[in-house]
């Protein structure tokens, strides 16, 4: 029978992203304590919105009345068009930002998507052919858009160097924002786990290979194929596609520089947006270290 749209849910709370920040680990570590896809990203802010409310509230049909009901989808981050559409259609949805270093979390955004996308290219050169790539680390600029159209209250910021260093804390501040009681990690799989990373990984064994295994996931995504999609994630398979080539070399140090300059001035807007000191992503490891000989 077709629910009619007041028995429709949505989302409390969203976790936007950008990608490479710790997103899977906080899905992973949320998981049976808020109601959640089965899959993690539904992408229907910025892929799948001509599919209508209907189709997103189909991912959080028949959760727990008495739970808070979210998504963790990165891609929202940077996507104006997302951003404008969850304000309109959610404008009391608070927003989870998780944030990372700006250079490691571009290079290892590149790593990850370069067997999805069919990238042939290195870092440096794939910079040159998509000025896009740079977007998702320009955390001062779309936190400031996100805090202006939510409110800074139902705007949370975190940071995936906390989640590193202590875990616990970092989900306490999760869970108090989005109004459940903690979270024991001593009593979560994800307590010392870390989830969806690719430092060091592999290029894929073959690039047809690799897209093939990324369409097979948007084309079950799409019609909502989500146990299939679990399954095939869960198999092995589509790791296999993923992986298996040469190892990715480090990120060179004119890159670097290069990289932290040209973020410096979204860095400084998010040490003034978060009143946090963040000189360390402004300069890079070896500053940091130098300030604790």
């Amino acid at each position: 029978m077709r629910k009619e749209p007041a028995a429709l849910r949505f989302p409390d709370f969203i976790g936007v992203g950008p990608a490479r920040t710790g997103t899977t680990w906080l899905h992973e570590a949320l998981k049976g304590h808020v109601g959640l896809p089965l899959i993690k990203e539904t992408q229907f802010f910025k892929r799948y919105y001509d599919k209508g409310p209907e189709w997103y509230a189909s991912h959080f049909a028949d959760m727990p009345a008495n739970l808070p009901v979210g998504e963790i989808c990165p891609s929202y981050f940077s996507s104006r068009e997302a951003l404008e559409r969850i304000n309109r259609d959610l404008p009391h949805c608070k927003i989870i930002c998780s944030l990372r270093d700006p250079v490691e979390r571009l290079f290892s955004h590149y790593r990850h998507i370069r067997p999805l996308s069919g990238i042939k290219v290195d870092f440096e050169q794939a910079l040159k052919d998509d000025p896009r790539l740079f977007e998702g680390s320009c955390y001062g600029s779309h936190l400031e858009k996100w805090q202006d159209s939510f409110g800074i209250e139902n705007v949370l910021v975190v940071f995936y160097e906390d989640m590193k260093s202590d875990p616990q804390a970092f989900v306490n501040s999760v869970c108090a924002f989005i109004g459940i009681a903690a979270i024991d990690l001593q009593n979560s799989a994800v307590a010392n786990k870390k989830v969806n990373m690719v430092e060091g990984a592999q290029a894929p064994r073959s690039r047809r290979l690799a897209m093939a295994s990324g369409m097979v996931t948007a084309w079950l995504k799409a019609r909502r194929l989500d146990l299939l999609l679990h399954i095939w994630r869960r198999s092995g398979i589509s790791e296999f596609c993923l992986g298996g080539g040469e190892k990715y070399g480090p990120l060179s140090s004119d890159t670097e520089m290069r990289l932290r300059e040209y973020y410096r001035p979204e860095i400084e807007k998010l040490e003034a947006l978060t009143n946090r000191n963040l000189s360390h992503w402004k300069y890079g490891k070896s500053f940091a270290e130098s300030q604790t000989v």
